[in-house]
Formats: structure tokens, C-alpha cells, sequence
């Protein structure tokens, strides 16, 4: 059987440190399968993710609106519309909005842990617009 879901059905996630959501598609608390985590991530200009790595996790960013910056052990690149990012796993990176950014993100197997370089653990935590807390692993 097919699933369908729609944005404005979907539980919003907020960052507790402020500019960034994310609302998932495919999770296994939404639809049960563990092997991937896929959705959509809005940041507001000047927001960016904790310089970071996950173990065990392939990682991709398409960019629809807006500019941004990838950080890696190999510089910062300029990112913006139509760019496909894939960051290998175990790859430290770090995604900055220098504008208000929308994109999509996938993740690849759904069982991997992030470790934080260069950020606080609350970097970690979501809030569900219901006001539970989710935690990235």
C-alpha cells in the first residue's frame, strides 16, 4: 500500500536552539521503516547546524530556495537552488543559511548516531509542535 502526506498534516519539528524546522516524510515512527529519514528542512537566515558527523549514515541536501554554505574538513562551499550536497558518512559538515533556506534531506540508514564537534547537545533537540520532545541520535 501507498502512503500520501501532506505538509500541513505532518508534525512540525522546531529546533530548540531557534531558525531551524523540519517536517519528516519517511520515519520509522511515521511509517515504520528504519532504513532511511527523509523530509524537508527550512532555516532562517543565519541559522546553521552544529559542525558534526553521523557514524554509519549517507546524507543529502537538495537545495530549493534560498543560499547557503557547506562546511567540510575541506572548506566552506556556497550552496543555492538545484544543488544536490552527499556527504558520506562519518564526513564532519556543517550547513549554514545566508538567506532563508529550504531543502530536502535524506538519510541513509535510519540507525546512525551524530557526534557534535562543534555545538552544544541541545543542538540535538526538536520540539513537536504538540510540545513533545524529539531527540536526534
Amino acid at each position: 500500500m501507498a502512503y500520501l502526506f501532506n505538509e500541513s498534516e505532518m508534525p512540525k519539528l522546531v529546533s530548540t536552539v531557534p531558525g531551524r524546522e523540519r517536517v519528516f516524510f519517511v520515519s520509522k515512527e511515521l511509517t515504520g521503516i528504519n532504513d532511511m529519514l527523509a523530509g524537508i528542512m527550512r532555516y532562517a537566515q543565519g541559522a546553521a547546524s552544529p559542525y558534526h558527523f553521523h557514524k554509519n549514515c549517507e546524507h543529502f541536501y537538495f537545495i530549493m530556495e534560498g543560499q547557503g554554505t557547506v562546511e567540510t574538513p575541506e572548506g566552506i562551499t556556497d550552496v543555492g537552488p538545484g544543488d544536490m550536497v552527499f556527504i558520506p558518512a562519518e564526513e564532519k559538515h556543517r550547513l549554514r543559511s545566508k538567506s532563508p533556506l529550504f531543502y530536502f534531506e535524506f538519510q541513509a540508514p535510519n540507525r546512525f548516531q551524530t557526534t557534535i564537534l562543534d555545538g552544544t547537545p541541545d543542538d540535538l533537540l526538536w520540539e513537536k509542535v504538540d510540545g513533545k520532545i524529539w531527540v536526534q541520535s
